[in-house]
């Protein structure tokens, strides 16, 4: 795992404390949005299709650090839009990082170069940069090229400075295991902290639905990645049993409120990835008021093929710390490569659909008179 050992203990203590005081519902990740205004406009992205009213506008200093202290939440990820071209973002990462919170300031990279001197290097600051595989890959994934050179230019001048870096890489369709690999084999040898991977959502609002992976393939995919990966030194900033998940090995349900969403609407319902849920004005209503149950693989048609590390490396977390000698083993051996894997769960919204159909077909009894 590429995380520092320091960031480790404190989340480990926030876990404990929660479970300590018996909380049922608690954030790890608090997803902080302060824009949806971005310089790139990626063909899987579902942020960027809102009017220009919507895209300018901003959450202030004081709105930012009053989610970081409703929510609670030990690490905080700002993505976007794009975070940099807020303004004021050097006094919302300031402002996190006086309250001792590891903050993400996701980003891709283009107005890193010029920004950067409004940051100084802390070890409660990473920049967490987008890079969706190899040079081709990447630009085809942002729809502009040269982008992923401009990437690594900034990665490397971030690490000069002393920057925590780590590498965010979304996996989408028609991925080969091998370039993969070489892939994550290169952004070791840039020197970054860490990555993060996981398959994209498959945004409503995405201009191009063609290019999410679903399903087998997501699973098929990780299993060719692991396999190739034994051995190799990656830096995966995940759980070892979120990275199980991955190849199919354990089953389970989403954990949305473990990384809950403040962007310009409000609290969004119920997570990062559904835009259109609804929102509320505080973090606790959001707990309080959310239909939970109505959520996840099994449950929604929306959430069915939904692998993504913001609703199930929660669900990983709760599960290391209920079964840590199965964490362990899994974190010394890695991922299991081959076998049969866990059965799909059943889909509860499809029987309900059915049931309904049924109950809507006309059925004619007759009575013989005998």
């Amino acid at each position: 795992m590429g995380v520092p050992l320091r960031q480790q203990l404190a989340v480990g203590s926030y876990l404990i404390k929660q479970k300590l005081k018996r909380v049922e519902r608690y954030p790890l990740v608090l997803m902080l949005e302060p824009l949806f205004r971005c310089n790139l406009a990626c063909a899987g992205c579902g942020k960027i299709d809102y009017p220009d009213e919507i895209l300018n506008k901003r959450l202030s200093v004081d709105e930012c650090l009053q989610a970081v202290d409703e929510c609670g939440a030990p690490m905080v990820s700002i993505p976007g839009g794009e975070p940099l071209i807020h303004k004021d973002m050097p006094k919302i990462v300031e402002g996190i990082i006086a309250r001792k919170k590891y903050v993400y300031l996701c980003t891709n990279a283009l107005l890193l170069k010029k920004r950067i001197d409004d940051y100084q290097p802390s070890p409660y600051l990473t920049f967490s940069i987008h890079l969706d595989g190899n040079r081709e890959r990447h630009d085809a994934s942002v729809c502009e090229e040269g982008v992923f050179d401009r990437a690594v230019e900034a990665i490397k001048l971030a690490l000069d400075k002393g920057f925590r870096v780590t590498i965010n890489c979304t996996l989408f369709q028609g991925e080969k295991a091998q370039e993969v690999a070489d892939f994550l084999d290169y952004a070791m040898e840039l020197g970054v902290e860490g990555i993060t991977i996981a398959p994209g959502f498959s945004y409503e609002h995405a201009p191009q639905q063609d290019v999410f992976i679903k399903g087998r393939d997501v699973k098929d995919l990780f299993r060719g990645i692991f396999s190739l990966g034994k051995n190799r030194r990656w830096k995966l900033n995940h759980s070892s049993l979120y990275l199980d998940f991955l190849a199919g090995n354990q089953s389970y349900d989403c954990t949305p409120w473990g990384n809950p969403t403040r962007n310009v609407f409000g609290w969004q319902k119920p997570c990062y990835l559904l835009s259109d849920e609804g929102y509320v004005d505080t973090f606790q209503e959001l707990l309080d008021t959310t239909p939970w149950d109505k959520y996840g693989n099994a449950s929604n048609a929306k959430c069915s093929n939904c692998m993504a590390h913001c609703g199930f490396e929660a669900t990983a977390v709760e599960d290391m710390l209920k079964n840590p000698v199965k964490a362990l083993l899994t974190s010394i051996r890695g991922p299991r490569t081959e076998g049969d894997m866990v059965p799909e769960p059943v889909p509860v919204y499809a029987t309900e659909k059915f049931n309904d159909s049924l109950a809507k077909i006309p059925v004619k009894i007759e009575i013989l008179e005998s």
